[in-house]
């Protein structure tokens, strides 16, 4: 079983340990009973951090998984996982905050999860999401008011922190300058084609981890492809090093001082993704990767996006 390192963020405890690798559940193909399965190989691996999300509906599974961990003694109590799971953008205002936490709990089984995050910085008027997001359905947030709740939400002792996902530098300083806990954590889309460097300093700066989605380019999901594990420079060092393109990815990010959520459920990739603390990357290599061209996945931002909506085209801009 690997012993996957540690990052320390902030909590209610004070500094307390997150895996820097998680496994993303985020998934429009597996079925509930693939995910809990994976999840649950996945521990017997040696993954303790597990990042879902209302949108992903993928709560209930991790929560059955977490329950059967337990009962066939892969751990010994819950407080071995890290858990982090989001507050879907139907729920940012101050009122839905609450009950929308509560909510997730109720689906996955659990006292608190480890980290609550607000998932995008935006108001959708929808009930159920669908895609391409009418333009009349988004609204900008009152992010002082829903901050104020998930704040509230920590204080409770429903999550032991809480942060972002999807935000910019000048957005999370908004947050900064009324907060009274600031954000432990900032997820945005980072990867060797989309290197994140200024926000990576910024949060770096301000004491917020940052944590990469799309680690490989988010290739055999929907809104993902396959630019980061065909691109050709970390084909080459993969070659000349014995590894995985993915595997050359996922270090880079190690060595950048983030954490990282990957999500695979085929079995041998899995193990793949965890073998990649014991070797590191040349000063040559990592200048190499420094100059890949930059590209963002616009997929992300596009399946959401009516034309010509203010609100949306604000969080292109910055991210």
């Amino acid at each position: 079983m690997e012993n996957i390192p540690k990052i320390m963020i902030s909590s209610s405890d004070g500094p307390r340990p997150m895996p820097v690798i998680g496994m993303g559940t985020a998934t429009l193909t597996a079925c509930s009973d693939e995910v809990k399965v994976a999840v649950i190989e996945a521990i017997k691996m040696g993954y303790r951090h597990f990042d879902t999300a209302a949108l992903y509906q993928t709560e209930n599974p991790v929560g059955e998984a977490i329950r059967d961990a337990l009962r066939l003694g892969l751990i010994n109590s819950r407080s071995e996982l890290f858990i982090t799971t989001k507050l879907w953008c139907n729920s940012t205002e101050r009122h839905l905050v609450i009950p929308a936490m509560k909510e997730s709990l109720r689906n996955l089984g659990l006292e608190y999860v480890d980290l609550y995050l607000i998932h995008w910085p935006l108001k959708l008027n929808q009930e159920h999401f669908k895609v391409p997001v009418p333009k009349d359905c988004i609204a900008t947030i009152d992010i002082k008011a829903v901050w104020e709740a998930m704040e509230e939400c920590q204080n409770l002792g429903l999550t032991k922190s809480i942060g972002v996902s999807n935000f910019s530098s000048r957005k999370i300083q908004e947050i900064l300058s009324f907060s009274k806990i600031p954000p432990a954590v900032n997820q945005v889309e980072m990867n060797p084609l989309w290197q994140q460097k200024q926000l990576n300093q910024f949060c770096k700066e301000n004491s917020i981890i940052l944590t990469a989605y799309s680690p490989l380019g988010a290739i055999g999901n929907a809104w993902g492809d396959n630019r980061v594990i065909q691109c050709d420079v970390l084909q080459d060092i993969a070659m000349s090093k014995g590894k995985t393109t993915a595997q050359i990815s996922l270090r880079w990010l190690y060595e950048q001082g983030v954490s990282f959520v990957v999500k695979s459920f085929n079995t041998k990739r899995m193990k793949q993704n965890l073998d990649i603390f014991n070797w590191s990357l040349s000063a040559d290599e990592l200048n190499k990767i420094s100059y890949i061209p930059q590209r963002k996945n616009v997929y992300l931002i596009g399946m959401m996006m009516s034309e010509h909506n203010d609100v949306m085209a604000d969080i292109d801009d910055e991210l």
